[in-house]
């Protein structure tokens, strides 16, 4: 979600820079823009981060039953090669 919204803010932010010749007294539009772009950067950069954080931390938990002895063994392994 927030890969999403960082390309969505960053979007934004190029058409108020680039494609909108509108002048407004009380607000520059291209400060809004070139502001949404940062914002819209770091946050792409940030969910980029968390998404490989997460992906590195999935662990596989297993158990099964011995078949002579009846005991049960629980596997826990964790992923580190999914990214």
């Amino acid at each position: 979600m927030s890969i999403g919204l960082g390309i969505f803010l960053f979007v934004v932010g190029a058409i108020l820079v680039w494609a909108l010749n509108i002048q407004v007294d009380w607000i520059d539009l291209d400060l809004v823009g070139y502001i949404l772009m940062g914002a819209g950067a770091l946050i792409f950069v940030l969910g980029l981060v968390l998404l490989t954080r997460r992906r590195n931390s999935i662990s596989t938990t297993r158990s099964a039953v011995d078949p002579v002895s009846g005991e049960r063994t629980v596997q826990q392994e964790r992923s580190i090669d999914d990214v």
